[in-house]
């Protein structure tokens, strides 16, 4: 990630805008000079003009930072293509339903790579499930209720579990030296996903 708005950057966003330097200066107040300065290296904007410049180009200012633009393809904010971050620092969690620059904590997040877990499990199987990131479905009620054989220590625990649903998700937080349970409703529900703070995402279908 480059450490400062780059000048390609801002030139590619101009003209994708279809405006002239002189068309950007005038919009946030600078000399046409001053834009052409930024756009070949010879010179940044100030930090003080980022959020009107981004306002101008068309986009965030995290975006205008990352030195890239963000275009999102998933239109129709499809739920089962749900991108997950988590933040290493607070441990909060984030999703998005298509491409995103996301950061929190003065850090830019990335997405988090999804395993498949080894099957599912069915409360009331013969065998014992031995690997701690299997998770185990129950149906009661109309719910779901869900469990993970995962340590919850302070240094090595499950995160949080999610129902992914065609409409939407539902997410139980969880937390260092509670159980690594939680219950959904049945309905919609298509896979659950699930994250250990060392090991990463994962997912397990409904079964």
């Amino acid at each position: 990630m480059n450490p400062y708005v780059t000048g390609a950057m801002i030139r590619r966003l101009r003209e994708n805008q279809k405006m002239t330097q002189q068309h950007l200066a005038a919009k946030i107040n600078v000399s046409e000079k001053a834009v052409s300065k930024w756009e070949t290296g010879r010179g940044y904007p100030d930090i003080s003009l980022i959020e009107p410049l981004s306002e101008a180009l068309g986009v965030s200012v995290i975006e205008l930072f990352s030195g890239s633009d963000v275009v999102n393809t998933n239109r129709s904010a499809n739920y089962l293509r749900l991108r997950f971050y988590v933040c290493p620092v607070c441990g909060n969690v984030i999703e998005s339903t298509g491409e995103a620059v996301v950061s929190c904590c003065g850090i830019t997040l990335p997405p988090l790579e999804l395993e498949e877990a080894d099957g599912g499990g069915q409360s009331g199987a013969e065998e014992p499930f031995e690997d701690p990131h299997r998770l185990t479905v129950e149906r009661s009620d109309g719910e779901y209720y869900v469990t993970i054989p995962h340590e919850m220590t302070k240094t090595h625990y499950i995160s949080f579990i999610a129902a992914v649903k065609d409409n939407g998700v539902e997410i139980t937080k969880l937390y260092p030296e509670g159980t690594a349970e939680a219950r959904f409703p049945i309905a919609r529900t298509r896979y659950f996903l699930y994250y250990c703070n060392r090991h990463g995402l994962f997912r397990a279908p409904v079964r």
